[in-house]
Parts: structure tokens; C-alpha cells; sequence
């Protein structure tokens, strides 16, 4: 079963937490959106997509340029992951995950991976679907010593799927 960790990151806290992500749950294939295509997206049978989130809630700029017409994810088991910052961007936060998690949720994607927004603040969130982010939201401007203890947390939730 091929699984891989997909990537796009601007500053750096997004690829970390996909390596991060990756490393957790053994899985070798960490890949930058930037450097890869929907037939190399198409190949795999599993995933796990971030994003950071930037301007009003846009996605990072190489997830922004990508072809998503042609993704083909039809049944596979999808989780997603954003980086946002909760305190200067506290009314879009995170708001690129929920874009992305639509984005493959069209491509067929079936999601995984949502988190109660409990123990977050923040005004709102393109994220969020009732009380719950579409996948995990993290935040390393604000809350970097929070980013390790949500991946386990996430990990623990989303592992029965990938395994």
C-alpha cells in the first residue's frame, strides 16, 4: 500500500510537520507539492496533505498554482493538516486546510483526520465544520510547544487508516 505525506510550505513549519507527520507513522514518501504532479498524487493509494495558510485564508502559493482537475481520488483515505497563525490571522485561521480538504474532497478524497476545535482560539475558520476542523490545525507562531503533543494526538486518531 503506498502512502505518502504531501507538502506545500512557504516558511518551513509545514514541511517540519509533514517530516514530523511522516516519521511518526513510518512513512517514507514526503513530497513538496512544488515538485510533483496529480498523476504522482494519482499513484498513491493513501494520503496526507498540508498546508499553510496565508493573506485572508489562501492557500500556499505551490498547493494555489496546482491542476486539481486533474487529481483522481476516488475512494482513497485522505487526511489533512494546516499550519495557521491563530492570533494575527484569528479570523481566517487555518482557512487554506479547509480549501485543500475541498479541493480533494471533489477530486473523490474520502477525509479522515477531523479535530475538535476545543482548545484552540481563534474567530473562525474556512476549516471548521461544525465544531470540528476538517484535520488537524496547527499553529507554530503562537503555539510551537502545542505542535507535538496535537501531531500524537492526531496521529493516534488517523493511524488505524493508514496502517
Amino acid at each position: 500500500m503506498a502512502v505518502a505525506v504531501i507538502f506545500g510550505s512557504s516558511m518551513g513549519n509545514t514541511e517540519s510537520a509533514a517530516g514530523m507527520i511522516a516519521q511518526k507513522l513510518g512513512i517514507s514518501d514526503v513530497l513538496n507539492i512544488a515538485d510533483i504532479d496529480a498523476d504522482k498524487i494519482n499513484s498513491y493509494d493513501k494520503l496526507i496533505c498540508g498546508t499553510s495558510t496565508w493573506g485572508s485564508g489562501d492557500l500556499q502559493d505551490d498547493w494555489d498554482s496546482f491542476d486539481f482537475s486533474k487529481l483522481n481520488l476516488n475512494g482513497k483515505i485522505v487526511a489533512v493538516f494546516g499550519m495557521g497563525d491563530s492570533e494575527s490571522y484569528s479570523d481566517t485561521y487555518c482557512g487554506a486546510m479547509g480549501k485543500l480538504a475541498q479541493e480533494l474532497k471533489s477530486a473523490g478524497a474520502n477525509l479522515v483526520g477531523a479535530v475538535s476545535t476545543g482548545g484552540y482560539t481563534f474567530e473562525s475558520s474556512d476549516a471548521v465544520e461544525g465544531d470540528k476542523f476538517v484535520g488537524l490545525a496547527l499553529d507554530n507562531d503562537n503555539h510551537e510547544d502545542l505542535t507535538e503533543s496535537r501531531i500524537d494526538a492526531w496521529i493516534e486518531q488517523i493511524k488505524p487508516s493508514f496502517s
